[in-house]
């Protein structure tokens, strides 16, 4: 576009200021100019044409960011699925306290006392299920919304039209989404983990049994 030739032709040296910048300083990471190269602080560094530098880092960039969106959309992928197990988790919960609320209401009150106790097993190991799945998600969220907004930073440094500019930010960006792909997300629950049927009990027990009622272990 004419404005992006314009602005192109306005980026001049600061050690020269009547020459554009027009190579890049290999050994240095930093755009400049012919005379930096020829007599300057660039003259024993190998150097190499703007455009070709652009390009190269500019197609590393957007491959970045390719990568971050699809890392992107699989994280939302596992956050979905711990959030389903998070709501069964709640749901198998309700369900056995109900169960076993039905139980206790059929027997004399002696069994009140441990019909308390045993709601409170299920309850402390649906509140620690819970906790530990809402607490993955809170970490993977997180990391979300940080490699989203480098997702952004990104798309925004795509748009600058301005090479040496473009340079000047690409290489950190770059070391950036590096680093955001280098972390590990693997921890997730174990299969079966959202799984409360363990809290299950047998009354049939004789009267002399009643005190001794605990959840069933096994089938």
């Amino acid at each position: 576009r004419p404005l992006h030739t314009k602005a192109e032709q306005h980026l001049m040296c600061e050690e020269h200021e009547d020459e554009r910048i027009n190579i890049y300083c290999l050994r240095c990471e930093a755009p400049t100019c012919s005379l930096c190269k020829v007599f300057g602080a660039h003259k024993d560094c190998e150097v190499a044409p703007l455009p070709a530098v652009y390009q190269r880092q500019k197609s590393e960039l957007s491959d970045g960011i390719a990568m971050l969106v699809a890392g992107n959309d699989r994280i939302q992928a596992i956050i979905t699925q711990m959030e389903e197990i998070c709501r069964t988790i709640e749901e198998n919960g309700r369900r056995q306290k109900q169960h076993l609320g039905l139980r206790f209401d059929s027997l004399y009150s002696i069994l009140e006392e441990r019909k308390k106790e045993l709601l409170q097993s299920i309850a402390r190991e649906q509140e620690t299920k819970v906790q530990r799945v809402r607490g993955l998600i809170r970490q993977y969220g997180d990391h979300l919304e940080a490699s989203s907004k480098l997702v952004e930073s990104a798309i925004q440094a795509m748009e600058e039209p301005q090479m040496a500019v473009y340079l000047q930010h690409s290489k950190e960006l770059l070391k950036k989404i590096t680093d955001m792909s280098k972390v590990s997300m693997s921890s997730r629950p174990e299969p079966g983990y959202e799984n409360m049927d363990h809290f299950s009990i047998n009354v049939d027990y004789v009267a002399e049994m009643l005190r001794t009622i605990d959840f069933q272990t096994g089938a």
